[in-house]
């Protein structure tokens, strides 16, 4: 347990008090007891009037009350050193589980909805170009990963005149986290909901990872609102059914919660095959560790295991070949990540998360597909060879 000092300040910045009644006792019990120069504040014929056995008593409430509230401090950061103590993060106030206190590289707005009777908000940054080119593109994160990570995306966009929308999902990031189920429709509905009110007809959709599998379901639900997708190293190629067996919720809580930053890392490097270096992976162990010791955290970890619940529940693989907007997957050929695949049987795995060549072969059955992979990347392809993403991404996008 770190060593609480406590400080004091001087009486001076406070405004004085008003002598009456009550507030005359507690105003000399202030003055008596800090001493010199304070001390000579008072008029010698009012600490004349004092009782020194009523000096004495106000002295030993005085020091109880110190005593206690510095046990109250001490037990608090205790709990919060115990609660927030991982490797890598640092002691402080845990975030909120809305990612209060947690960076984004732009202002975020909040946009009410109501899902299932429950209200929530939406967060979502809105970046204007500086020399417009009137179109608009709508950037969707992935499930372990918050908005922010958008941001070098973010600004080749803009710097190619493109106005861009990122939100976070509901249950992600900075938006509610709901007491409900999480669900791809409402994902998706919310999300039309968000060009509704900003005035956007229609958008071109860049979504990686869980965020796919989003846009799948907007492409589907709302064709006439994408104008281009882009698919970054998305999830749900293949229905994870065939390869899992169903796993109890409870299960899954049990599990997330007893997870360590350093095990999370560990999971990213295996499930990712990353490219960036460890310190870039720092931000996505912040975000998730940081939230531990929040109050309401087990609200959090009841909306991130429903995620789970519903990339698993809820397929999209059956639908890809039906989209008729132009769609281009760009995969990293490293990208082997599969959700559940630990949890299948052993000789199962091996036939899991073979996502560029899904990626390929799902687009041969599209109308409009087409799919590249960006070699010595990973999942996070846009983020291990940025050069060659955006080289891929720009001119597709302008077409």
């Amino acid at each position: 347990m770190k060593r609480l000092v406590p400080t004091f300040r001087s009486s001076r910045s406070i405004a004085a008090p008003t002598i009456t009644n009550f507030g005359k006792s507690w105003a000399l019990a202030n003055l008596l007891v800090l001493g010199p120069p304070y001390r000579s504040e008072v008029p010698d014929r009012i600490r004349r009037l004092w009782c020194r056995d009523f000096r004495s008593a106000v002295l030993a409430v005085i020091a109880a009350l110190g005593a206690l509230a510095l046990s109250f401090a001490a037990a608090s950061a205790a709990d919060r050193e115990s609660t927030n103590h991982e490797p890598g993060i640092a002691q402080r106030e845990p975030y909120g589980i809305g990612l209060e206190g947690f960076p984004y590289p732009y202002p975020v707005n909040m946009l009410p909805v109501v899902n299932e009777g429950e209200q929530l908000r939406m967060a979502y940054m809105d970046i204007a170009p500086a020399q417009p080119n009137g179109r608009v593109v709508m950037l969707l994160h992935g499930r372990n990963f918050p908005s922010s990570y958008w941001a070098p995306e973010i600004k080749v966009l803009t710097e190619a005149g493109y106005r861009v929308v990122v939100p976070d999902q509901i249950g992600f990031g900075k938006s509610s986290k709901p007491s409900g189920e999480l669900h791809f429709d409402n994902l998706a509905r919310n999300t039309v909901a968000l060009l509704d009110h900003l005035g956007i007809a229609k958008a071109n959709i860049m979504a990686h990872s869980m965020g796919g599998m989003v846009a799948v379901r907007i492409a589907r639900a709302y064709p006439d609102r994408v104008n281009h997708l882009v698919l970054a190293a998305p999830i749900g190629l293949e229905d994870y059914r065939m390869y899992v067996p169903p796993t109890p919720t409870e299960k899954i809580v049990e599990r997330e919660d007893k997870l360590t930053a350093e095990g999370y890392l560990k999971q990213l490097e295996h499930n990712y095959a990353p490219k960036i270096p460890p310190e870039a992976m720092a931000p996505f162990i912040d975000a998730r560790f940081g939230i531990k010791g929040a109050a309401d955290y087990p609200r959090w970890l009841h909306a991130f295991v429903s995620s789970g619940q519903m990339i698993y529940r809820e397929p999209v693989a059956h639908e890809i070949p039906l989209i008729t907007v132009p769609t281009l997957f760009i995969m990293g050929a490293d990208d082997h990540n599969a959700p559940g695949k630990p949890l299948a049987p052993e000789a199962q795995r091996p036939k899991m998360g073979q996502n560029a060549e899904l990626a390929k072969a799902l687009a041969a059955k599209m109308p409009n597909g087409h799919a590249e992979v960006i070699e010595n990347a990973g999942h996070l392809v846009f983020l291990d060879a940025p050069d060659k993403f955006n080289a891929l991404m720009l001119p597709f996008l302008a077409k």
